[in-house]
């Protein structure tokens, strides 16, 4: 396992870290999360991610009882929780936000559905419009003051709204974000290649993507149609059929099978390559992975190894494939 730096920081993160979106909670039982968390973290892995909405708070309970029953040296692993959405079902004004009230009490909520004394990163999971920013990055700033949090960062703000946390964290002499956790991968790209472009190097932004197979599109699973097992067809995930059998979908899916004799010819899977492309991306920390079997983990976990396969010939490739490469802007942050 390769280790990078969480942008800036001094934090030492697995470029292929484990996320537990979807499945845990509902897909997942304690038992298999032992077995996948213990998958992982015997390949290198040491960043696992997490959040208060997932499941409804059920996620951070299931990752808890594994991280109990596994009984890792608490300072060999990083967890994270992100809040923003709240932990129930419908959530009162007050349980939801980006609000210091929220944003502490979720705090405390998060660490102790995970078992753990403090949370290692700590994201605002969404900008929330209602709160001014300056009192969020004050939250922040007095929670890691605490030691409830080490890092603080966003996932999905703009690169306006991370300036605008920067800036009021800077002119107070208070701890700036370290990293965003946005989506990234060969079929989204504009943000994480355009506008935070400048932000890598201006504010040493780290980051955490999800979503590297895109939404499971890059296994090219989907080429034959949706499976039974699929997450697809779980309540509330009505939106991911309706994006695969869209137009831009089923365009997707074709491009899947054109990139498919690509990895064939390396000797790698699909996932692998589509993991291992966004590696090669050295603006990116660490991707997170997910999976509801062993199987898929042990698959994608290769992709620090396939990464090593795509040379600037295979890249270019890629690319025409894809066809979508954003353009720079003009007037960029």
């Amino acid at each position: 396992m390769n280790y990078r730096n969480l942008g800036g920081s001094g934090l030492k993160v697995s470029e292929l870290s484990f996320g537990s979106w979807v499945t845990f909670g509902k897909q997942v039982d304690t038992d298999l999360a032992v077995s996948l968390m213990t998958t992982a973290y015997e390949a290198g892995v040491n960043f696992f991610d997490n959040a208060e909405v997932y499941s409804h708070g059920q996620s951070e309970i299931v990752m808890g009882k594994a991280l109990k029953k596994l009984g890792w040296r608490r300072d060999s692993y990083i967890v994270s929780s992100k809040v923003m959405f709240g932990s129930v079902k419908n959530p009162m004004p007050t349980q939801r936000g980006l609000s210091r009230k929220h944003v502490v009490e979720a705090c405390h909520q998060a660490i102790e559905r995970l078992g753990v004394e403090y949370l290692d990163l700590y994201f605002c999971h969404r900008p929330d419009p209602e709160t001014p920013i300056e009192e969020t990055v004050y939250t922040m700033n007095d929670l890691i003051r605490q030691g409830k949090i080490l890092y603080w960062g966003t996932s999905e703000w703009s690169a306006q709204q991370l300036m605008e946390a920067y800036a009021a964290a800077r002119q107070q002499h208070l701890v700036p974000p370290t990293m965003e956790q946005p989506q990234y991968n060969m079929f989204h790209r504009q943000r994480f290649e355009v506008e935070y472009a400048r932000l890598y190097k201006q504010i040493g932004l780290g980051t955490t993507i999800w979503s590297p197979l895109a939404s499971g599109v890059l296994t090219g699973k989907y080429s034959e149609g949706i499976p039974e097992n699929s997450r697809m067809n779980l309540p509330g995930y009505e939106w991911l059929r309706n994006m695969i059998e869209s137009p831009e979908g089923k365009e997707r899916i074709e491009k899947v099978q054109q990139l498919a004799p690509i990895a064939k010819e390396l000797g790698i899977t699909m996932p692998q390559l589509a993991v291992a492309w966004t590696l090669k991306n050295p603006n990116v920390s660490t991707v997170i992975l997910g999976a509801s079997k062993v199987s898929q983990l042990e698959d994608t976990l290769q992709a620090s190894d396939a990464a090593e396969k795509l040379s600037d010939d295979v890249m270019e490739r890629i690319e025409a494939v894809l066809d979508n490469k954003p353009e720079p802007l003009e007037f960029q942050l």
